[in-house]
Parts: structure tokens; sequence; C-alpha cells
């Protein structure tokens, strides 16, 4: 159950991509993540409220937050500040870069996570699921190297730098969350996050962006900004739901999850009209191949 739900996060997050790219398409970065936190932290604010005064009716359901003490606010502090890194890394790498190259090089982050989970969880693998991650890992890799064609040459491009760095920073994010969803209430980390992430680039809108908002690109309002909100509040939920089964594992369900370059891919070729779709396609076979023996070998 838990790996249909990596693939249910998966979708939304191929679509979260979409909507991330036309955001940010000539328009800056910094208001747009702004916004589109801002955005979702309303979409779940209501829950906590809810859950305190009306505890006996919101027990019963998904969406109960309960009560959370000074300990569990500062691990999810911390959680807001890893996913925060990658995002800003990542959203101005989408914006440099064909999302077709984006999203296939920030997905190699399963590989980190793999390694992570090996080292920290004593996660282990049959045979049959080691072969899955190898060859969607592999397709991962050669996307990147699609890259070259295109003009974007990995060791001097500091965009490539970004999504690297976006990479990492979400592995790690992707490991710490195994940790929050054993000690903590998954809806609340959700809610909370999200919550301190709203500040926390509230502070850099103002005091970063703002006054240097006429010397940079202007921010222009798109409605696709909802769809960030939307789409990536759904893909978390499903996610946070599937990790905190007790039979979940981390390695498996983060490269499962990063399939959706499937959907951002399949846009990106046919809507943006990027280059080298024969070639790209070639390796998006292979994400599809390996994601498929995954979930068979589960």
């Amino acid at each position: 159950m838990w790996l249909l739900l990596g693939a249910l996060s998966a979708l939304l997050l191929g679509i979260y991509d979409v909507a991330k790219k036309v955001s940010l398409q000539k328009n800056a970065v910094i208001p747009v993540l702004f916004s589109s936190i801002v955005i979702s932290s309303l979409i779940l604010s209501p829950l906590p409220v809810l859950s305190h005064y009306f505890p006996d009716l919101m027990k019963g359901t998904l969406l109960y937050v309960p009560p959370m003490d000074g300990r569990a606010h500062f691990f999810i502090l911390l959680k807001s500040l890893l996913v925060l890194s990658s995002w800003l890394f990542g959203y101005f790498a989408m914006k440099h870069l064909p999302i077709t190259i984006v999203t296939p090089i920030e997905a190699t982050r399963p590989l980190w996570t793999l390694l992570g989970a090996l080292v920290i969880f004593s996660e282990r693998l049959s045979p049959y699921q080691w072969i899955g991650v190898s060859v969607t890992l592999i397709s991962f890799y050669l996307f990147s190297m699609v890259g070259k064609k295109e003009g974007v040459v990995f060791h001097n491009n500091k965009w490539v730098f970004f999504i690297i760095l976006a990479a990492l920073t979400g592995a790690a994010s992707g490991l710490y969350d195994k940790f929050l969803m054993r000690e903590f209430n998954r809806v609340g980390v959700q809610v909370y996050y999200l919550f301190y992430q709203s500040i926390i680039m509230g502070i850099i809108t103002l005091f970063l962006w703002y006054p240097k908002r006429k010397t940079s690109t202007p921010f222009q309002w798109r409605y696709s900004i909802i769809g960030i909100s939307v789409f990536l509040t759904l893909a978390d939920f499903v996610y946070f739901f599937a990790l905190s089964d007790p039979d979940a594992m981390i390695s498996l369900l983060s490269t499962v999850r990063r399939a959706g370059v499937v959907v951002s891919f399949s846009i990106g070729a046919f809507v943006f009209r990027e280059k080298n779709i024969k070639v790209k396609f070639i390796c998006l076979a292979g994400v599809i191949t390996g994601t498929l023996i995954l979930l068979l070998g589960k």
C-alpha cells in the first residue's frame, strides 16, 4: 500500500514541477517561492485550529493535529530549514535550465537517500529490488548526460551546481522524514514545517529581495503559483501518510516518488518544445521500467 501511495505522490510531484516551471519563467524566484509556501500554509492552517477546539471530531480523521511540545517544534524547524534550502536551490535552477534536464538531475536524490538509508536505518533490499533501484538510478544519470547535447556543461554551470545541491539537501530531508514520522504526528509535521517556512521566507523576501526588486527580474502573479501550492501539499500529505507505515522503506519510497519526472518530462517535451526528446525518451523508458520492477519486487 505504501508503495502505491508513493506512486500517487510521484504523479502529484510531476504536476507540481510543471506548475513551478510555468510560474518561474521570466519571473522573480524568491516571491514565487514565498507566495506558494504561504498559500500551502493557509490551506492547512484550519487543521490545528479545528483539532484544538473540536478534538473529538478530528481524532477520528486523517487530519487530526495533536498538541506538540517544544521538542517537536525544534525538530520540525530543522525540517523547514532543510526543505527550504533544497527549494531555493531547485527553484533557481528550474528558472534557468530546461525542465527535461532539471527534474531528472534532481531525481538522482534517491541515490543519496538510498545510501543514507542503508547506513542509518540498516534497510535491506532483495536482489530483485536492487535491480529496480539500479535501473532507475542509471536512467536518472543518463538523463543528466543528455544535457551536454544542449550546451549545458555541468562542470562550469552554476545552475547545474544549484540543482545538485537541491538534490543533496532534498535527500537529507528525505532521510530526516523517516525519523520525524517515527517520533511525531505526520499531519502536525506538514502543518508546522510550512508555517515556519512562511516566516523564514517572509524575512528573506522582505530584507533580501524587496529592497533590490527594481534591479532584478520583476515579480508577476500567476495562477500557476496556486497550482504549486495545491499539488505539493497533496503530494506531501500522501507521502507522509505512506512514510508513517512501519513497513515503509525510505530507500524504495523516495525512488518511486521521484518517478514524477515522467509527468514533468512528458509535458516539458510537448508544451515547452524542448530538445533531444528521442534520446530523453529512451532514458524515460528506463525510469518506467525500474519503477515497475520496484513495485513488482515489493
